[in-house]
């Protein structure tokens, strides 16, 4: 088991930042990947960003590409979000989650698709004005 506990974040205005983290604990060794999803009211769940986490690489959503940035900190077992020029659409639930994804499924369609990850935490509200 793995629990992950979301925190950071909050309401902001347009252009403005927030850093969302994740804690993680438990059997962290079994998952090699943390990733971040939103999901808004009546829209499904999607891929943020993503981090290998024994080589660092990192994907991104186009939509959040040169705006997000994920980073991991081994020592204390936590992911983190940091969201600069934050739009209105923006604005959703985020969510922090863990996955074990094979070799042959490194790729931005898998890394990113929420189905492979089993592990996830309760969410944080981002919410964006204009």
């Amino acid at each position: 088991q793995v629990q992950l506990v979301e925190s950071g974040g909050g309401s902001v205005q347009a252009g403005g930042s927030l850093r969302l983290s994740c804690a993680a604990s438990g059997y962290t060794y079994s998952s090699n990947y943390l990733g971040w999803f939103r999901q808004a009211p009546g829209k499904e769940r999607e891929g943020v960003a993503a981090i290998y986490t024994s080589g660092g690489s990192t994907y991104y959503a186009d939509s959040v590409k040169g705006r997000f940035t994920i980073s991991q900190d081994n020592a204390k077992n936590t992911v983190s979000l940091q969201m600069n020029s934050l739009q209105p659409e923006d604005t959703a639930m985020y969510y922090c989650a863990a996955a074990n994804i094979p070799t042959w499924k490194w790729n931005m369609r898998w890394v990113l698709g929420p189905r492979l990850y089993n592990y996830w935490g309760q969410g944080t509200q981002v919410t964006v004005s204009s």
